[in-house]
């Protein structure tokens, strides 16, 4: 999977990591959220979640109202095709258009 992650080499591949704070663990999870506020119902950002965070991460999504979907990563993946894939909406690196509608990051526990 190639990622695109601001300042690096668009065609060297990247193992995508953790969202949590401070953290570089490879992802396991994908947190599927929207912010009802501003997206539409079947919009779904994504977070990505090592096995030690995604309980924290899903919490913090989940008492906000946000959190939709929590998926493997692998199947979140195998689901997906090229032509319909979005890409992650991490919380490290909003894209310009979504800034707003991101919720601040929590810390890593």
């Amino acid at each position: 999977m190639i990622l695109n992650v601001p300042g690096s080499d668009p065609s060297t591949p990247v193992s995508p990591v953790c969202s949590a704070k401070g953290c570089r663990a490879d992802a396991v999870w994908v947190l599927a959220w929207n912010n009802p506020k501003l997206h539409t119902p079947e919009r779904r950002k994504t977070w990505l979640a090592c096995e030690e965070h995604r309980d924290h991460l899903s919490k913090f999504l989940g008492v906000r109202g946000f959190l939709k979907d929590v998926v493997l990563l692998t199947e979140w993946e195998s689901s997906k095709t090229p032509d319909s894939a979005e890409p992650s909406d991490s919380p490290e690196s909003p894209g310009p258009s979504d800034s707003a509608g991101s919720p601040e990051r929590p810390p890593a526990p």
